[in-house]
């Protein structure tokens, strides 16, 4: 069994006892992101839609580490603070996964770390494991 952690200085560092991503036998996963710019250490506000921005551009910076893209991505996990951003989220999210939509489940929370709006998940299989 081969297991590699996976990190990159562009997404934020860890706020807890746990990695950005571990690779394991071309499978990678992916802890949950929420709105922290690593450029300059900072929440990103305003509106779901910027979260939602930042966590999947986090969440791209990870995949890029382990040498893969939203294309290798096989399943998703969202948690929402609110359904009531569930459509907002979505168009950010579909902008991503335009062509192959993974698995994915989306559940309400109630709070998330430091008080974001939205945390994702992933789960990627390398292509050369096709």
């Amino acid at each position: 069994m081969s297991k590699e952690i996976i990190y990159t200085d562009k997404a934020p560092k860890p706020i807890g006892p746990y990695s950005q991503a571990i690779l394991i036998n071309g499978t990678l996963y992916a802890s949950g992101q929420i709105a922290i710019d690593a450029a300059t250490d900072s929440m990103v506000n305003g509106s779901i839609e910027k979260e939602s921005n930042q966590v999947l551009r986090n969440l791209g910076y990870v995949l890029e580490a382990a040498n893969m893209s939203f294309e290798n991505v096989v399943k998703a996990s969202v948690f929402l603070k609110s359904m009531d951003d569930f459509n907002s989220m979505n168009k950010v999210y579909n902008s991503v996964f335009e062509n192959i939509k993974p698995a994915r489940e989306t559940v309400e929370v109630s709070r998330l770390p430091k008080n974001v709006n939205v945390e994702i998940s992933l789960i990627a299989v390398s292509s050369e494991n096709d």
